[in-house]
């Protein structure tokens, strides 16, 4: 397929400096473009790419200026937000498995299932499950009973939710996540750890992404709750009774103790660990690696462990660093001291 850049700003928005006639066939990563592919430059630790790019056109900043080449630019309010509508021109977003219900599916009993939905080869649908339309279902997920799933959401091979659990709508969770698995909750009583009864539940709401192998521990009472937007990378433990605002962030092997409130537009980087019971506000970042074992104040960065504010423990990081210096600096202020001293107590006391 061929677009001239013309089409290409009508479809997103902005202004063409250069030929608007210019064909373009495809698209690429700025340093991987090659002739008739387009690109995009968001963040201006890249713009020199720019003067060495093969490709046939760039998505720009409106700021970005230009150093001596000719290559059409496209200027946008958001060159990212418009390379992906580029994006989907090219690599339309579709599901490769085959439509409607498997022969080898197993359905359960009362179960509703909206217009156009696809149950993948081997997979189970427990009883009393309610899903919307186009609900993809690849193969081998299992979904418990009385689940509700909303419209357009997918799930990837692999997946488990369990009984009772709520998924809204558009929703995508990845290959090998388990929704609804029991909390780890155990009294101990004479030495032995006795099991806590989960009765709780998940939900999850519209527009959540889950990434692969994930957990997402359902309540021991009332339910774990991810709010809509919400976005969560490959390999991050959520405990029982978590609730995590709209639209946040949690990024790659990140670990959540239950009963942490997580608040909207937060970001907790890869590998950070949150202890239970405690609030983080909203607009936080918890840096990559924190520790964090206490309350975050909303808008607020910390980082380290245990976390603190992040330009405090920037800091501390930067003594850490000097301290093979600072103990030389000590020895050799000792040795001065101990001589010192040898002078002092060799010199006559007057009586």
């Amino acid at each position: 397929m061929e677009k001239s850049l013309r089409e290409i700003a009508e479809l997103v928005g902005g202004e063409i400096e250069g030929d608007p006639d210019t064909i373009i066939s495809g698209v690429s990563g700025i340093k991987e473009a090659q002739e008739g592919e387009i690109t995009f430059v968001a963040n201006s630790r890249y713009t020199s790419l720019i003067e060495t790019t093969g490709a046939s056109a760039i998505i720009v900043t409106p700021e970005t200026r230009r150093n001596g080449q000719n290559t059409p630019f496209l200027r946008a309010e958001n060159p990212y937000l418009a390379f992906l509508g580029v994006v989907d021109l090219w690599v339309p977003q579709e599901h490769t498995t085959s439509k409607g219900v498997h022969p080898t599916a197993v359905v359960g009993k009362n179960v509703t299932m909206g217009a156009e939905c696809t149950l993948g080869a081997y997979s189970v649908v427990g009883d009393d499950v309610t899903l919307g339309d186009r609900v993809t279902v690849y193969p081998h997920v299992v979904i418990g009973d009385r689940v509700k799933i909303g419209s357009g959401t997918v799930l990837y091979p692999h997946v488990t939710v369990r009984d009772r659990v709520s998924i809204g709508n558009r929703v995508i969770i990845h290959s090998g996540t388990r929704i609804g698995c029991d909390g780890f909750g155990f009294a101990p009583i004479k030495g032995q750890h006795h099991k806590v009864p989960q009765v709780g539940t998940v939900v999850i709401e519209d527009d959540v992404e889950v990434g692969a192998n994930v957990t997402i521990d359902r309540a021991t009472f009332q339910k774990t709750l991810i709010k809509k937007g919400t976005k969560i990378d490959n390999l991050v433990q959520i405990a029982h009774n978590v609730e995590v605002g709209e639209n946040s962030i949690i990024v790659a092997q990140v670990g959540i103790s239950g009963s942490t409130k997580i608040g909207d537009g937060v970001t907790l980087a890869g590998q950070a660990g949150i202890v239970g019971h405690i609030e983080i506000g909203d607009g936080a970042i918890v840096a990559a690696r924190a520790g964090v074992t206490k309350n975050v104040e909303p808008y607020t960065c910390v980082s380290g462990l245990p976390a603190t504010l992040h330009e405090k423990w920037q800091r501390m990081v930067a003594v850490q660093r000097r301290l093979p210096e600072i103990n030389k600096q000590i020895r050799r202020f000792e040795k001065r001291l101990a001589a010192l001293e040898q002078v002092l107590d060799a010199e006559p006391k007057n009586d």
